[in-house]
C-alpha cells in the first residue's frame, strides 16, 4: 500500500535500543496491541542498536482476542520472512494480503549466531470499521429488496464470517418461482446449493464447493455474483464460476429452509450492491425482519499444534490416579493416517499405555516389556482434518475409549495404578520409549479427570515441559484447498506435503498437469505407428481433454477421423404425414475438442450427398429451400450450400462446374426425374464444420424417394509440429510475451544443431528467472529461480546432441517439482522446498534461441516449441526477425529410418514424404504389403527392354546390345502363400535365352534354377567377393546358406520378370518343357526385382510395360488371419534385409527340407542378402558355354541330384558340358 494510504505507523523501540529477551531461543516472541482491529500493510525491522543483535528469519503472526494465534504465510506457502543482516539496515516487507487483526505477535527463527535476539520494529496499516453481528444457532433475520434487480443488472453479496462450528446455513436467496441458492458450511467446507422446490427436505444441487477448515475462529471473506446465468463464489482468494437458471434473480434473503443446522457464529460487513444489511437491522428498516446480537463474543479455546514428529508435550499426573480412577479428554486434528496422542508409564506393572493412530483408526495398547495386556480400536478416517473427540477412562477394572463418531471399545484390565505422568506424543528425553511415529497435527481443550489443562501456563513454563511445539494456535493448512492437482487429479494430503492421484485422468506429473499423449495424429505418425485409434490431446496441458479419434496414416498426408453417430448411407421413405426429416449428429468428440482440431489443421473436409428420386433439393434460386444443414462452431448456423459448392450459393458442386443434368436448375436433384439421382461432393470450408443437423424436405410426394449420408470429419496438415526456425547468428534471437506460468509451466520443443552451447530459451523478473540451454554437447541444463535461490536440473546424456539430428527437450516445473527430459532418457526430476515460494514471477519478454544480453545465443534449429501446451508461432516471428530464418530443411537426416522397405526419404518445406516408387510396399512409409490372389492362370509380365533390331547395329556383339541391362548386383524378394506344390514363382528371361527361376519342388522344397552364360559378380559395397559370384539364400527365419559361383559369368539381356504362369510366347529350352504350365495358386506379395516391382505396378500402375493375363485381384492376403480364403496355407517369405558375410565362406551344398507349407511366410535373399540363419539347399551347377572364344570353368553336378518335378525328369537331357545349371 502506498505512503498516502498508510493512517498511522507504529514504532518499536526506534533509534537507541531496541528489544532483546533474556533468553535467546525459539519461544520468545514480542506481541503489539493495537488497541483496536486495524489493517495492516507493511512490517518492518532493525537490529538491537549499537550491537550484535538482529534477526534473520521470523514468523508472523496476528489475532483479534490475544489468542487463538493465526500465521501470516506469503503465497500460501512460506511462512517465514527474511530478517536483517546487520543492526543498522532497515528491511521492510509489504504485505500482499493486507492483516486485519488487533494484535500482533512476532517469533524470531534465526538471529546473528555471533550476538543474540535483537529487534526494532515498525507496523505500518490503516484504520478499519466495520459493522458486526452475532449469530447463536436461533437467531436469523430476512431481507426483502424493494425494487427487483433487471436481469442484465450485477448482483453482488458480500460478507464476513467467523466462527468454531463446522457446519451451518449462512445465507438462503430466493429467485422466482421455488428456485433459490443455499449457501451452507458443511465439515469446514463453504458449499452452494441450487434448490427449486423449497418445500423438499433436500438442499438442493451443488452447484459449487470452495474453502477448508473455515471453522477456525478467524474471519473469511465470501462474495457471490450473478451476472445472467453466470455465477462466481469467491471465498478469501479463490474463485469458482458456474452457470445457473435464469429463475435465480434475488427476490429476498433469509434464514435457510434447513432445519436444525443454522450458523453460530460472527458475520461481519454483510452488503447487498453496496447496501449494509447488517446497519438496516440497527435502523429497523422495514426491509429487515429479524434479530441479532451486534457484537461478536469469542469464546477462548486454546490449542497446541504438534509441527513435528518430535515435539511433545509432557504434563504431571493427578493424585487422584493412584485410586485407579483415570479420565484424560482431548480433541484433535491432523492429515496423517499413523501417530502418538499420549502415552502413560505404568510403574507397577512396568509397562506402559499407548493411544495411538494407526491406519486413520484410534488405538490403545497397554503392554510391557515381553507381552501386550490389552488392544482396543474405535473410530475410522480420523485423518480428515477435522476435530476429534477422543476420552480415555478407567473405572473398576474397565478401560474404554470413545470417539466422536461416535465410535467406542473397552476392555477388562487390572487397576491401573501410579502412573507417571501424561507425554504426548514424542520424548523429552532418551529414556523415554516411544515405538510409534509421532504425532502432527493439533490438540486441544485438554482434560484430565474433568480438571481442564491450562496450556497457558505450560507455554510460560509454569506447568508440564514441552518442546517443538506452537502453543494458543492451530497451524494446520489444508493443501488440497484450493488443489494444485489439475485435469480432475485426486489430492491427498499428510501434515507436510499432498499428492494427485493421476488415475484415469489421462495426464501424470506430480500435479497432473503433464498429457500423457500426442498432440496430433501426425506426432503419432512420426514415432513409427501405424493407422489405428488413439487418444490426442489438441492443447497438451491445456484444459481441453484427451479425445479418441482414428489416425489414418496411409497416405502422404496424416489424417485424423472423428466419427458421428451415423455416418452411413441412410434412405429416406416418403410419407404424406410428414414434410421434413430432421437429422441430427452427435460426435465422438466434445464440443471444445472439435473446435480445436479443426483450428489446428490446415485442412478440414466432410463428405454431404444426397441421393434422390422424385425428391427436390433447393428447388430454386428465388424460392425458400427445401433443405438445409447446420453446421459451424457452437450451436451452427444454417448452410444453404451443398458439398462442393461456395457457402452461400445456394448451389451443388454440379451447378458449380456447370453439369447438372438440367442446365436450368444448380442441383441434380432439383431437376426432378423419375430416376436416381445424386448430389454429392466434400465441404471444405473449416468456419462451417462440422455439420450438426440436417434437414431434408419434399419428401411427402408419392414415389418420393432419398438418401443421405454426412461422413466423418476428416482434417490433416497441423500447423504446430513443423513450425520452426533457424537461427544463424549467435546474436540473434526470437522475443514474444511474457511466459505466464506462476504455478505450473511446461515447455517442449525440438531442437538440432551443430554447435556445443546455446541458449535455447530464457524469461526474466526483478528477480525470479527460467532458462533452458545447450551447456555441452552432451548436457542440457533447466535452471530457474522462484525466490528460494536458483535451482538447476541437467541431463547428461552418452551420445552427442550437437549431430545435427532432432532431439526433443521438454521441462516441467510446478509447486511440488521440477524434472526435465532430453529424447527418450529417464526424466530427472528435482523436488520443490516443502514451505518455499512457489510464485513465478517474470516480467520481461520471452526469448527464445538466445538472451537479452545477446550472450550464448543457440545456432541451429527450433522447432514445435510449445509453452503450456500453446505452440509460438516461430515461422511467422522469423519472418520479421534479422538473424533468424522460417523454417529448418535436413528432416529426412532424423526421420528418414521410417522409410521401410527401399523407400526413399525425400525433404519437403514442412516434414518429409518417403518415395515407394522403387520399393515393392505402398503407405506413408512404404510399410503396407502389395498383395494379390493368384489362380494357375494367372501371369504378370513386366517388359524390362523390348528387343532391339539387330539391323540398325550389325556390327555389335549380342553381349553389348543389352550391356545396360545386364544383372550384376541383383536383389529379388518376395512373400507368399500356397498349398501348390509344384508351383512356378517367378521367372527371369534375357534375349539369350538366359534365365533364372524362383520355384517350389513337389516335396515343398524351395529351388532356384539359374541357366547362365555369362560373368556373374556382385557389386554391393558391404559385400567384397573377389573371384567368385555368391547366391545367399535364405527362407523364413531360418538359416542362411550362401552358393558361389565362377566368377566369369554375366546374366545379359534381361527381357522381361514373369510372375506366376509363363506364357507361351516365352522362350524356355526344350529341356524345360513343364514349367510353362504349372503356374501358381496362392498369394503373392512384396515382389521386388532389384528397383522393379511388377505385382505393385500391375495392381496400383499399370502401364503398357505389364502384361496381365488370368485372373488378377487386389487382396490382403498376405497379413490374413485364418479366417482368410488361405487359411489351411503357409506363407513364407523370401527377405533381403543386409548382414555382413564372410568372404572366405567354403562352398556352401546344402538341402533345405521344410516338409510343412502351412501357415508361414518365405524371405528369399538373393545376390546381396545376409541374413540371420543358415538354409539347407542342394546345389548342382553345370557350365554351358555359349561363345566359342569364351573360357569355360564347370562345376560338376552331385550324383545324387534329384530334379524337383519328377514326373518331367526323364525328358531332361544330361546337362552337356557347355551348360551350367543350378538348382537349389
Amino acid at each position: 500500500m502506498s505512503h498516502k494510504h498508510q493512517d498511522w505507523v507504529v514504532t518499536v523501540e526506534r533509534g537507541a535500543g531496541g528489544w532483546s529477551p533474556l533468553l535467546s531461543d525459539r519461544y520468545q516472541w514480542l506481541e503489539v496491541d493495537l488497541q483496536r482491529r486495524t489493517q495492516v500493510t507493511a512490517v518492518a525491522t532493525q537490529g538491537r542498536y549499537g550491537s550484535s543483535d538482529w534477526l534473520t528469519t521470523y514468523l508472523l503472526m496476528f489475532s483479534d482476542t490475544g489468542h487463538n494465534w493465526r500465521q501470516y504465510r506469503q503465497e500460501d506457502s512460506l511462512g517465514a520472512f527474511p530478517g536483517n543482516s546487520n543492526a543498522d539496515t532497515v528491511v521492510q516487507h509489504k504485505l500482499e494480503q493486507p492483516v486485519i487483526a488487533r494484535y500482533l505477535r512476532l517469533i524470531p527463527l534465526d538471529w546473528n549466531p555471533s550476538g543474540r535476539i535483537g529487534l526494532r520494529l515498525e507496523i505500518y496499516g490503516c484504520r478499519y470499521t466495520s459493522d458486526v453481528a452475532s449469530f447463536d444457532g436461533s437467531s436469523s433475520f430476512v431481507y426483502r429488496p424493494s425494487v427487483r434487480a433487471s436481469w442484465a443488472s450485477i448482483e453482488i453479496i458480500s460478507l464476513k464470517f467467523k466462527t468454531m462450528k463446522n457446519s451451518g446455513a449462512l445465507l438462503h436467496a430466493k429467485g422466482q418461482g421455488d428456485h433459490s441458492l443455499n449457501m451452507v458450511l458443511d465439515k469446514g467446507k463453504l458449499l452452494l446449493y441450487h434448490q427449486q422446490d423449497v418445500s423438499s427436505a433436500s438442499t438442493g444441487k451443488l452447484l459449487i464447493s470452495l474453502g477448508s477448515l473455515l471453522d477456525d475462529q478467524h474471519w473469511h471473506s465470501v462474495k457471490l455474483e450473478r451476472l445472467n446465468t453466470h455465477l462466481n463464489l469467491t471465498v478469501d482468494r479463490n474463485t469458482q464460476q458456474v452457470h445457473v437458471s435464469a429463475e435465480l434473480k434475488y427476490d429476498e434473503f433469509g434464514k435457510p429452509i434447513l432445519s436444525n443446522r443454522n450458523f453460530d457464529g460472527c458475520l461481519e460487513n454483510l452488503l447487498y450492491n453496496e447496501i449494509n444489511l447488517i446497519n438496516l437491522v440497527k435502523q429497523n428498516s422495514s426491509q429487515v425482519t429479524g434479530r441479532m446480537t451486534f457484537s461478536c463474543s469469542e469464546p477462548v479455546s486454546v490449542a497446541v499444534t504438534f509441527t513435528d514428529s518430535h515435539g511433545f508435550l509432557q504434563l504431571p499426573g493427578l493424585a487422584s490416579w493412584s485410586s485407579g480412577l483415570v479420565s484424560v479428554m482431548l480433541q484433535f486434528r491432523t492429515w496423517n493416517k499413523a501417530g502418538l496422542l499420549l502415552t502413560f508409564a505404568l510403574q507397577q506393572q512396568e509397562g506402559s499405555l499407548f493411544l495411538y493412530l494407526s491406519e486413520t483408526r484410534l488405538r490403545l495398547l497397554i503392554s510391557t516389556a515381553d507381552k501386550v495386556l490389552l488392544e482396543l480400536s474405535a473410530g475410522s478416517r480420523l485423518n480428515d482434518g477435522q476435530w476429534h473427540s477422543v476420552e480415555l477412562t478407567s473405572e473398576e477394572n474397565r478401560l474404554s475409549i470413545t470417539g466422536s463418531d461416535p465410535a467406542s471399545s473397552e476392555g477388562d484390565f487390572q487397576r491401573m495404578q501410579s502412573l507417571a505422568g501424561f507425554l504426548s506424543p514424542g520424548c523429552p528425553d532418551q529414556k523415554c520409549r516411544n515405538p510409534f511415529r509421532g504425532f502432527q497435527g493439533c490438540l486441544r481443550l485438554v482434560s484430565l479427570n474433568g480438571q481442564p489443562v491450562d496450556l497457558i501456563k505450560v507455554q510460560r513454563r509454569l506447568l508440564g515441559n514441552y518442546s517443538n511445539l506452537q502453543i494458543d494456535m492451530c497451524g494446520i493448512i489444508d493443501r488440497c484447498s484450493p488443489s494444485h492437482c489439475e485435469h480432475g487429479g485426486r489430492c491427498t494430503q499428510s501434515w507436510s506435503t499432498f499428492h494427485c492421484n493421476c488415475s484415469n485422468s489421462g495426464y501424470r506429473g506430480a500435479t497432473c498437469h503433464s498429457t500423457k499423449y500426442e498432440q496430433n495424429c501426425e506426432m503419432y505418425k512420426h514415432k513409427g505407428n501405424a493407422s489405428g485409434h488413439y487418444y490426442v490431446d489438441v492443447d497438451g496441458s491445456g484444459p481441453i481433454k484427451p479425445q479418441l479419434v482414428y489416425c489414418n496414416m496411409t497416405e502422404d498426408k496424416t489424417w485424423v477421423v472423428i466419427q458421428h453417430n451415423n455416418t452411413e448411407l441412410t434412405s429416406v421413405q416418403a410419407s404424406a404425414d410428414r414434410n421434413q426429416l430432421s437429422a441430427h449428429f452427435d460426435y465422438s468428440s466434445e464440443e471444445e475438442q472439435l473446435a480445436a482440431v479443426i483450428v489446428q489443421s490446415d485442412y478440414c473436409e466432410q463428405e454431404l450427398s444426397f441421393h434422390c428420386r422424385r425428391s427436390r433439393l433447393f428447388n430454386t434460386l428465388d424460392g425458400a429451400p427445401f433443405s438445409w444443414w447446420v453446421g459451424g462452431p457452437g450451436s451452427g448456423q444454417i448452410q444453404n450450400h451443398w458439398g462442393g459448392a461456395l457457402p452461400g450459393s445456394r448451389q451443388c458442386a454440379c451447378g458449380l462446374q456447370d453439369n447438372c443434368l438440367d442446365s436450368s436448375f444448380y442441383c441434380n436433384c432439383d431437376a426432378d426425374y423419375d430416376q436416381w439421382a445424386d448430389d454429392s461432393g466434400l465441404l471444405t470450408h473449416k468456419d462451417n464444420l462440422p455439420v450438426r443437423s440436417l434437414v431434408l424436405g419434399d419428401l411427402q410426394r408419392p414415389r418420393s424417394k432419398a438418401a443421405y449420408k454426412v461422413g466423418p470429419l476428416r482434417c490433416h496438415g497441423d500447423k504446430n509440429f513443423w513450425n520452426a526456425a533457424f537461427f544463424d547468428k549467435e546474436t540473434s534471437y526470437l522475443h514474444f510475451p511474457t511466459l505466464q506460468g506462476e504455478l505450473n509451466a511446461d515447455i517442449s520443443f525440438l531442437f538440432k544443431t551443430t554447435f556445443s552451447s546455446g541458449v535455447f530459451l530464457e524469461n526474466l523478473g526483478i528477480k525470479d528467472f527460467i532458462r533452458i540451454e545447450l551447456s555441452s554437447s552432451t548436457e542440457v541444463v533447466f535452471s530457474f529461480d522462484v525466490g528460494n535461490g536458483p535451482l538447476e536440473v541437467k541431463v547428461e546424456t552418452s551420445f552427442p546432441l550437437n549431430d545435427n539430428q532432432w532431439h526433443s527437450v521438454r521441462a516441467e516445473r510446478n509447486v511440488k517439482e521440477a524434472l526435465l527430459r532430453v529424447d527418450d532418457l529417464p526424466a530427472v526430476a528435482h523436488e520443490a522446498p516443502a514451505d518455499g515460494l512457489i510464485h513465478l514471477q517474470l516480467n520481461s519478454q520471452l526469448f527464445i534461441g538466445g538472451t537479452a544480453s545477446r550472450q550464448k545465443g543457440f545456432l541451429g534449429c527450433i522447432r514445435s516449441l510449445q509453452l503450456n501446451g500453446v505452440t509460438l508461432d516461430l515461422e511467422e516471428r522469423a519472418e520479421m526477425t534479422p538473424g533468424v530464418r522460417p523454417g529448418c530443411p535436413g528432416h529426412c537426416s532424423s526421420y528418414g529410418r521410417f522409410c521401410q522397405n527401399q523407400g526413399r526419404c525425400v525433404e519437403k518445406a514442412n516434414g518429409f514424404s518417403c518415395d515407394c516408387s522403387q520399393s515393392a510396399y505402398s503407405g506413408a512409409f512404404c510399410h503396407h504389403e502389395v498383395s494379390a490372389s493368384f489362380t494357375s492362370t494367372t501371369s504378370i509380365t513386366f517388359i524390362i527392354k523390348e528387343p532391339y533390331e539387330l539391323s540398325r547395329n550389325g556390327s555389335a556383339m549380342p553381349s553389348s546390345i543389352y550391356s545396360d541391362i545386364t544383372l550384376r548386383g541383383e536383389n529379388i524378394s518376395l512373400s507368399f502363400r500356397t498349398t501348390q506344390s509344384p508351383a512356378m514363382l517367378l521367372y527371369i528371361g534375357s534375349f539369350y535365352r538366359e534365365h533364372l527361376i524362383l520355384l517350389i519342388n513337389k516335396h515343398g522344397e524351395e529351388y532356384i534354377l539359374v541357366q547362365l552364360m555369362a560373368l556373374f559378380e556382385h557389386r554391393n559395397p558391404w559385400l567384397s567377393f573377389q573371384a567368385m559370384t555368391k547366391i545367399i539364400f535364405q527362407v523364413d527365419q531360418n538359416s542362411r546358406e550362401d552358393f558361389n559361383l565362377t566368377s566369369d559369368v554375366e546374366f545379359n539381356g534381361i527381357k522381361s520378370v514373369t510372375l506366376g504362369s509363363i506364357r507361351e510366347s516365352e522362350d524356355l529350352d526344350s529341356e524345360l518343357p513343364g514349367l510353362a504350365s504349372l503356374g501358381f495358386t496362392g498369394c503373392l506379395s512384396g515382389v521386388r526385382f532389384n528397383s522393379i516391382c511388377p505385382l505393385k505396378s500391375a495392381l496400383l500402375h499399370p502401364d503398357s510395360r505389364v502384361i496381365v493375363t488370368g485372373s488378377l485381384v487386389q487382396s490382403s492376403c498376405a497379413s490374413s488371419s485364418q479366417a482368410d480364403p488361405y487359411a489351411a496355407e503357409t506363407t513364407h517369405s523370401l527377405s533381403d534385409q543386409p548382414r555382413s558375410a564372410d568372404a572366405g565362406q567354403p562352398l556352401v551344398n546344402a538341402i533345405r527340407s521344410d516338409s510343412a507349407l502351412i501357415g508361414g511366410v518365405i524371405a528369399v535373399v538373393i545376390f546381396i542378402t545376409m541374413c540371420a540363419f543358415a538354409i539347407m539347399a542342394r546345389f548342382i551347377c553345370v557350365r554351358k558355354e555359349t561363345f566359342r572364344n569364351q573360357e569355360v570353368k564347370s562345376s560338376q553336378p552331385e550324383d545324387d541330384h534329384e530334379f524337383p518335378f519328377s514326373s518331367q525328369a526323364d525328358s531332361l537331357s544330361v546337362p552337356s558340358e557347355n551348360q551350367k545349371e543350378f538348382f537349389i
